[in-house]
């Protein structure tokens, strides 16, 4: 994926999303378990980022966590994210980011199945999600 970021003021980005999706990733808010768009959802395709486009998980990477968000275990690539110690609410966590925008889609625990033992635990309000034909 390309180096260059994607900057935006704080109006372009709340021209361009909804409310929530403003909410997630820029304010670093989370969505209810169990009410995104895309935590049930099981058909092929790929999960983009809602602001700016890049590539961030395959749905071959997702699996039933049963948290009530989207899980998978491991992005497209390790490039196109990148982490950072989250200790908002009296935890300690690893914030995960669209490395393109700065986005920020959810957290990553060390609790995952194989191949990577880890679950990118992600909101479905910072994604978009293109369908396999």
């Amino acid at each position: 994926m390309a180096e260059t970021k994607i900057s935006k003021t704080e109006e372009e980005w709340k021209r361009q999303l909804t409310p929530e999706q403003y909410a997630v990733t820029r304010q670093h808010a989370t969505e209810p378990p169990f009410s995104g768009a895309y935590y049930n959802l099981h058909d092929k395709g790929s999960y983009r980022c809602v602001c700016c486009g890049a590539p961030l998980f395959d749905s071959a990477t997702k699996f039933e966590s049963g948290t009530g968000w989207p899980s998978f275990h491991s992005p497209v690539a390790e490039e196109n994210v990148e982490t950072e110690t989250d200790t908002s609410h009296g935890m300690s966590r690893v914030e995960v980011h669209c490395r393109q925008c700065g986005a920020h889609l959810g957290h990553v625990f060390p609790d995952g199945p194989p191949p990577t033992g880890l679950r990118y635990c992600i909101n479905s309000a910072s994604l978009d999600f293109e369908r396999q034909e």
